[in-house]
């Protein structure tokens, strides 16, 4: 079963629940509100349980963009065609003759479309600028000083909040609804994405490590024990980001490793091909240079041809830098090493302070994690969370979070559901005496 959030008025509800019927992979969550503010908090409270988001049409979709996940598909119901012609007939039940006509959805294509399908001369004036709610004034007086000033004999407007003033003030309008088609077609394309995505999720991800100055390092090292030493502690590191990957990790001999993961799990990691912290890591810790080569492909032999080919682009930049090289052979890169964050770098807060002191973390790392909980308006994360916000390893955040858990810092509130393989998470609750810290 495919969740989709369906976000709208309540016409788009009743409307929906009948066509949804004809696809069965479809279960539906429902939130529906007059109000066309609601969507960007129905939004963020469906983001977490639906694997898609529909929302009645553009504006509602439009507002509530930047609370939708990176990795989550969304989609509006487009106004078609038959929506116009719809709203037309019913207006030519009021006017018996239409000749001009005032617009601020559809483009002017529509009309002429309209003109040459049902055989009228219909002139339309459009709104020209971008729709929005902020506008909605503006809107309503465009409109009505056409048809005041007998340019227009009525108006189609997309926007209900706009057909409502209109009415108010004696315009004759009609407000374009998706008809039954329109919502069937955005159910079809929802359905097709969800399934594209299910696939791209499974879409096996090669990744090679090369290291770039590992010889030269070595050779400044005194004893074989040192270097077999050195190389178990940086293995140690990469198969920890390996295991946040719930990937597999291989030796290549010499101076490169490989990895094998799946392209949804290697997305949420990099928060969507963002950040690739292993590099900055191993550098502050050992002083040892790595490139990193990522490959997509439908096959694993795709798949590692691609990655070898990230991995030059890598190397011709200089070194020190992730590419990634998509199914299409498409470049992404070079992506950033360092997750970027806002955070005071002199911590002076004696609450916080005296906190931090209480463990044998510092305070500049906790005041880091506030920063990105305030971000990310959040009080809970897992080790895994912690360690790609950091930038360190997912063992270096399981340390932490111990001596935090000693101190009092934090405590665990549950366990975190996995839809894939895997150990269950820990969920972890930042514990502050002082609750402005968080809303500063």
């Amino acid at each position: 079963m495919v969740k989709i959030g369906i976000i709208g008025s309540p016409w788009i509800e009743d409307l929906v629940k009948q066509r949804i019927k004809k696809f069965p992979s479809f279960r539906p969550v429902f939130k529906s509100s007059n109000n066309i503010f609601d969507a960007p908090k129905f939004t963020k409270e469906l983001s977490e349980k639906c694997d898609i988001l529909l929302y009645s049409g553009y504006i509602p979709y439009s507002i509530s963009k930047k609370n939708i996940p990176y990795n989550l598909p969304a989609h509006f119901i487009p106004i078609k065609g038959a929506s116009l012609y719809r709203a037309f007939y019913l207006l030519r039940k009021k006017i018996t003759t239409i000749k001009t006509v005032s617009i601020d959805t559809l483009t002017e294509k529509d009309i002429d479309d309209l003109n040459n399908n049902l055989d009228e001369s219909i002139t339309s004036i459009h709104y020209d600028s971008k729709l929005s709610l902020e506008k909605t004034e503006a809107i309503v007086t465009f409109h009505e000083e056409l048809y005041k000033s007998n340019k227009t004999q009525c108006a189609l407007t997309g926007l209900k909040i706009v057909s409502d003033a209109l009415t108010l003030k004696g315009v004759p309008n009609k407000w374009i609804v998706p008809t039954d088609g329109d919502i069937v077609v955005a159910l079809e394309r929802a359905l097709l994405a969800t399934e594209q995505r299910i696939n791209l999720e499974s879409q096996i991800v090669f990744g090679i490590i090369h290291f770039d100055n590992f010889e030269q390092l070595q050779r400044q090292i005194t004893s074989e024990q040192k270097t077999q030493r050195l190389q178990l502690d940086i293995h140690r590191v990469i198969l920890d980001y390996v295991e946040e990957l719930d990937g597999y990790l291989t030796s290549l001999g010499g101076n490169e490793y490989m990895f094998v993961t799946t392209r949804g799990t290697f997305e949420r990691v990099s928060q969507g091909y963002k950040y690739f912290p292993l590099i900055t890591d191993i550098e502050k810790q050992f002083k040892v240079n790595i490139s990193v080569g990522v490959g997509f492909g439908t096959t694993a032999n795709e798949a590692g041809l691609h990655a070898r080919m990230a991995l030059l682009q890598s190397i011709d930049h200089g070194g020190k830098k992730c590419f990634i090289v998509k199914e299409d052979r498409s470049v992404i890169g070079p992506i950033e090493n360092i997750i970027p964050l806002t955070y005071p770098l002199n911590i002076t807060n004696k609450s916080l302070i005296k906190q931090a002191e209480k463990s044998s973390v510092s305070p500049y790392y906790l005041g880091k994690v506030i920063s990105i909980l305030k971000r990310k308006n959040a009080e809970t994360f897992t080790a895994n969370e912690l360690a790609s916000s950091l930038g360190i390893t997912t063992r270096s955040a399981n340390r932490m979070l111990v001596n935090w858990l000693d101190a009092g810092i934090v405590k665990i509130i549950g366990i975190e559901k996995l839809q894939t393989r895997g150990r269950p998470r820990q969920v972890y609750k930042l514990l502050l005496k002082d609750k402005s810290l968080l809303s500063e």
